[in-house]
């Protein structure tokens, strides 16, 4: 199908590493070398399948409509997020055994062998396609709890899939892993208050704005007044308590997991300190940890968190 398109399979390779290089600028480590081969191509790929529908939903798709047509449409197609979406999903199907071939998408057809050896279920890769859904119907939201709705389809299904990938999936582990990545999830929308602006966006819940007194026009400010900055303030301990509920996660597994989960709720943390840092105006760009911040959080998380078993 994509040679008919002229797009030969070197090409694609190259687009899908396009993709792949992304992980360099979370806010976490997404496969670091100290862990097992398996484990590193596992998280690789599931990242790249959640980058990739991140980049569909927000329209941040390399030019040229190459990903459209390895889905099957007419590269004019990748500007319509919600056809692309639809195409996406039933490509991840292909991955869990559609009736139609194997995966088109290079992503998804290396997500497919790291689904059959570690028995994934579609349920949180279709939390992902559903949650760039919902982007681009939902544009506010009006409560705390409506936000928490959406990070349960934008964020959770992330640290489930790592749970499942390592075969430490546990009620409780689960649990403590959605407070995790709920407040990763957060972290990243108070850094990205103002990108978040230019594609009509706004994470901070209107209940709130509402409580400290912010328009939406406050937030287009090039800085941040004192009621943005009280705001912001707000939602970064709410981030920071559920990063602290989720932290005993970290106790309760050993060896490079253990080192693995420190590395996300280090990341958190350090993105809340450089939110912290920047006195809570996040409105000039977003402020961002250094390396050296990251492993401080990493190395404090580990002294501190308790060993279980």
């Amino acid at each position: 199908m994509t040679a008919g398109h002229g797009i030969s399979p070197r090409s694609d390779t190259g687009h899908a590493r396009a993709t792949l290089d992304k992980a360099a600028s979370e806010n976490f480590p997404v496969a670091p070398a100290f862990l097992p081969r398996a484990w590193r191509e596992g998280l690789m790929a599931v990242y790249g399948y959640a980058r990739l529908v991140d980049d569909i939903g927000d329209g941040d798709l390399a030019p040229g409509g190459r990903d459209a047509v390895l889905l099957g449409l007419d590269p004019a197609a990748v500007d319509d997020r919600l056809a692309m979406l639809d195409a996406f999903e039933a490509d991840l199907l292909r991955v869990f055994g559609g009736t139609d071939g194997p995966p088109r998408h290079p992503l998804l057809l290396a997500l497919q062998p790291v689904v059959r050896t570690h028995a994934l279920t579609p349920e949180p890769f279709l939390g992902l396609i559903e949650a760039n859904r919902q982007d681009q119907r939902v544009a506010r939201y009006e409560t705390y709890g409506d936000l928490l709705g959406y990070c349960e389809l934008s964020a959770n299904p992330v640290g489930r899939l790592v749970l499942s990938l390592t075969g430490t999936s546990t009620p409780e582990r689960v649990r403590r892993s959605d407070a995790v990545c709920t407040a990763l999830q957060i972290a990243e929308h108070l850094q990205d208050v103002a990108e978040d602006l230019g594609r009509d966006r706004i994470y901070l819940p209107a209940e709130d704005m509402r409580r400290f007194l912010v328009a939406e026009t406050d937030l287009k400010a090039p800085s941040a007044g004192a009621s943005v900055r009280s705001l912001v303030a707000f939602e970064t301990q709410r981030a920071r308590d559920l990063l602290d509920e989720g932290t005993p996660l970290v106790g309760s597994v050993h060896g490079r997991l253990r080192l693995l989960l420190a590395g996300f709720v280090g990341g958190g943390r350090a993105a809340l300190r450089a939110v912290t840092a920047a006195g809570f105006d996040v409105l000039p760009g977003p402020p961002k940890p250094t390396k050296s911040g990251l492993v401080r959080e990493v190395a404090a998380v580990l002294r501190t968190v308790p060993r279980k078993g």
